[in-house]
């Protein structure tokens, strides 16, 4: 919520974030969620959806790079891309920087958060929704990985899910259904990625999609993130594919495949890459205690 130009971030009680509101850009109780964007001298240009900070100018870079190639290159010949969220367009912008994704998906619930990003955040997607290769849907990201009709003899080499925290429209994106839809559409080798939260506030998220998405891949995991809008350490990044392989692909390799791509970033290296695996104790205890859970009540 935002009064007397402050920003107050409301996702966890007791607790909070604010941002000077020098500007605002845009605000609006859109279909299905009440969306704001504003400037602010630190962060340039800020979006929150039903009080959550979402993304800003200044960091938005780091999140949408380390979902994005880490996946992508860990894959090594990744050729069609499912979206579902992501309607500012910062990944769909990193995805189609690689040039062997041959055809992109994207799925987003909500129309008005496309045209407003287009609008106010134009740096976010750079021009992305134009590219040819891109198919833009606008439909229930659940519904869509679940309905045979709309997912019909489609197949993807890598899924990420830019989904807000699991709470109003974004709660179904942590569900049984979802990553089981998610997983017939992958190809054999095909490897899934979602945001997971800041472990430190949220560590029962990691515990269930632990537990849920690890019902469905043989190889669950997490990597980690320093995303600074995302306030109290590190993000969580749920990672999920049968190939057991993938996540243990060596920097040497990982460098020869940056390379060849030819794309620049700014926070993403191989060597970070390989790196964002190893997790704080008190994540990896909390996967463990999943996977036993999990084992039992199989």
């Amino acid at each position: 919520m935002h009064k007397d130009n402050t920003y107050l971030e409301t996702l966890y009680s007791g607790y909070g974030q604010s941002f000077t509101v020098d500007k605002v850009l845009f605000e609006d109780k859109t279909e299905h969620q009440h969306l704001i964007i504003f400037e602010n001298e630190v962060f340039g240009r800020v979006m929150a959806l039903d009080g959550v900070i979402q993304t800003t100018e200044k960091d938005e870079f780091i999140y949408h790079e380390m979902l994005t190639h880490v996946p992508v290159l860990a894959h090594g010949s990744a050729k069609r891309v499912l979206i579902i969220g992501g309607g500012d367009g910062g990944i769909l912008r990193e995805v189609l920087k690689h040039k062997s994704v041959e055809h992109v998906t994207m799925v987003e619930i909500d129309q008005a958060v496309v045209d407003m990003c287009k609008q106010w955040l134009p740096n976010h997607s750079a021009g992305s929704y134009e590219d040819p290769r891109v198919n833009l849907v606008i439909d229930d990201g659940v519904k869509f990985v679940n309905n045979p009709e709309k997912a019909a003899d489609k197949s993807f080499d890598v899924i990420i899910s830019d989904c807000t925290d699991p709470i109003g429209p974004g709660e179904v994106l942590f569900s049984s259904d979802f990553y089981n839809g998610c997983k017939r559409l992958l190809t054999e080798k095909g490897i899934f990625v979602a945001q997971n939260g800041v472990p430190l506030m949220q560590l029962e998220e990691v515990e269930t999609t632990a537990m849920r998405l690890g019902s469905y891949v043989k190889d669950c995991h997490f990597y980690a993130a320093a995303i600074p809008t995302y306030a109290c350490g590190v993000m969580t990044l749920a990672w999920g594919t049968d190939d057991t392989e993938a996540r243990k692909v060596s920097v040497e390799e990982l460098t020869s495949r940056f390379e060849a791509s030819g794309i620049n970033t700014r926070y993403y290296t191989p060597a970070l890459h390989h790196g964002a695996f190893a997790l704080p104790r008190y994540v990896e205890e909390a996967i463990e205690k999943a996977e036993s859970a999990r084992k039992e009540a199989s």
